[in-house]
């Protein structure tokens, strides 16, 4: 053979072997990652839970008043990548800058994520964020954490 033809030859062979291992380990891996929001836990919160800051005490109470107990929660905090995934009547997969945008006297935001048996037995799954504007706490935004 043409010497030419047996680099391309031994070229091909090597391009074959590197892009087939790689999606091979793709494949045998899992292919994605974790999310980040698979790292959070559930918190069971019913009529004995000690809630750890002033929105937990809210859904809390919200659920005593409403007989909704137990409630799971999901409390992110303000972690950046899960807020990213964010999905709501307002936002999009939003950044602390586009939140301050919004809210002109955000102080602080919180985004946490529920679920619960509602009135009619149907359960349900939501994500709310929380912002804190002027000393006072409110829902910003409503909606669900994409995978």
């Amino acid at each position: 053979m043409n010497k030419i033809v047996k680099i391309l030859l031994i070229f091909l062979v090597v391009d074959i072997v590197i892009i087939g291992g790689y999606f091979g380990f793709k494949a045998l891996s899992g292919g994605e990652r974790s999310s980040p929001a698979s790292a959070y836990e559930w918190t069971r919160i019913d009529e004995n839970y000690y809630p750890q800051d002033f929105i937990e005490e809210f859904i809390k109470s919200d659920a005593e008043e409403k007989g909704m107990f137990p409630v799971l929660l999901k409390n992110y905090g303000q972690d950046l990548k899960v807020l990213k995934r964010f999905r709501g009547k307002n936002f999009a997969g939003p950044g602390e800058t586009q939140l301050k945008l919004r809210f002109r006297s955000l102080e602080d935001w919180q985004l946490v994520e529920l679920k619960y048996t509602a009135e009619t037995g149907q359960e349900t799954q939501r994500a709310v964020l929380y912002v804190q504007e002027n000393g006072d706490w409110k829902v910003g935004d409503n909606g669900v954490i994409t995978q």
